[in-house]
């Protein structure tokens, strides 16, 4: 069951199934301080930054793995 607050009642032979299926919490927001997260561009290999003007946390082709190694200002 995939849908959220069902009730569904099934019998094989002398066997009666109830399965009840609601809808729990959603869990923590991705950031307690409110900012998001934009990944839209990801690639392989892309390094997650924070972006403070925006607030936003981004991972997309202009900061990679092979880019920070091969040529990235130190």
């Amino acid at each position: 069951m995939s849908s959220p607050n069902q009730v569904s009642i099934s019998q094989v032979s002398d066997v009666t199934t109830v399965e009840i299926t609601t809808q729990g919490p959603q869990g923590p927001a991705f950031s307690s301080s409110g900012k998001t997260m934009n990944d839209s561009n990801a690639v392989d290999g892309s390094l997650v930054r924070l972006d403070t003007s925006s607030g936003t946390f981004i991972a997309d082709s202009t900061v990679t793995v092979t880019n920070i190694v091969d040529g990235g200002n130190f």
